[in-house]
């Protein structure tokens, strides 16, 4: 009996050894996803080519505001040519999708173009998720940054001043490029209107110039961009009135001498090479509305008054040198107590 005994409590050790290193292991292994794949900061998808990334020059840098709505592939392509120094080549780039929600979706297309080493969808939601060192390290080893649409408001509040903040600025010091579309267009202007309210009409806004009306500084300093503000669908919702406030906003509340607002069209992206010449490609049109003067009347719950926007109106292979604004415009349009003179577009 005794034999027996301790034969039993021997296999009853056994199994309950293998139960306990089955556990441990499994243990381990989640916990190493978990570090390694964190759920809030990175997409299901890593898409690689089977070519090598060789090292870049950069050419850049180099920029793609997109207005909303349909992506121009050829923008995007553009900027992976401008940052590889060339448009049929062996020289590879890798690619970082940010945005705040939603899915990997831009993974294939992108990974389809010439010049794609690899594409990475980065799905950051939360501002400790944008603190994280392997973020920074992703964004900091690519050459291409591209903000999908979404929220301006939560992109600011989760992104500004973080180590995602630091490392796409650091893309742009090496060379590289950064775009983005609707929301991902609009946090790159100098100045932007964050939302964090509600959104605005235009004819809410030239009634009332500061009701639910926040300007703060973009995500992205650059000297090219000075004193600009991006608002995007912009013929489709017809917000030339409201770009006209943000403009007069600027000049009234003292915090640009002269303000450029870009005003983009669906379907239309601006892009803009390391010189500042700036090109429209695309279905619609870009509008440079310029401001450079106080204007007449700009003041709480007071319609605005602000004699003489400078405007022009650029389509598909047209320029704008965002270095040298002209002085005289294609047309101009003048608001008086709220309304405008004349068609702004």
């Amino acid at each position: 009996m005794k034999f027996i005994s301790l034969s039993y409590l021997f296999l009853l050790l056994t199994s309950l050894s293998r139960k306990l290193l089955k556990f441990i292991v499994m243990f381990c292994l989640i916990i190493t996803i978990v570090l390694i794949f964190p759920t809030q900061a990175k997409s299901d998808s890593d898409l690689k080519n089977n070519s090598i990334n060789l090292s870049l020059m950069y050419s850049g840098p180099v920029y793609n505001f997109g207005g909303g709505g349909l992506d121009i592939d050829s923008a995007i392509q553009w900027m992976i040519n401008q940052v590889r120094g060339c448009n049929s080549c062996r020289e590879k780039v890798d690619v970082i999708v940010i945005r705040d929600s939603g899915s990997d979706a831009y993974n294939r297309p992108i990974l389809a173009m010439d010049g794609v080493n690899s594409v990475e969808t980065l799905i950051i939601s939360h501002r400790e998720d944008a603190q994280k060192h392997n973020i920074m390290e992703q964004i900091e080893n690519a050459e291409v940054i591209f903000f999908a649409g979404g929220d301006q408001c939560q992109y600011l509040r989760n992104y500004r001043n973080t180590k995602l903040d630091r490392a796409v600025n650091s893309v742009i010091a090496k060379g590289g490029a950064v775009g983005g579309t609707s929301a991902g267009a609009m946090i790159q202007s100098h100045f932007v209107f964050n939302a964090c309210s509600e959104t605005v009409t235009s004819k809410t806004a030239l009634k009332d110039p500061y009701e639910d009306i926040t300007l703060d500084e973009g995500l992205f300093h650059r000297q090219k961009f000075q004193g600009t503000v991006i608002d995007t669908h912009f013929y489709e919702r017809d917000r030339m009135g409201r770009l006209m406030t943000f403009v007069a906003r600027l000049l009234r509340d003292g915090i640009s001498d002269t303000a450029l607002g870009i005003g983009i069209d669906e379907d239309t992206s601006l892009i803009v090479d390391k010189s500042g010449l700036a090109k429209v490609v695309g279905n619609g049109f870009v509008y440079f509305v310029l401001g450079d003067h106080l204007p007449e009347k700009c003041q709480p719950q007071t319609p605005l008054t602000f004699s003489g926007f400078k405007i022009w109106k650029k389509e598909n292979g047209e320029t704008f040198d965002l270095n040298h604004r002209l002085s005289t415009a294609d047309y101009q349009v003048s608001v008086e107590n709220g309304k405008l003179d004349s068609s702004p577009y």
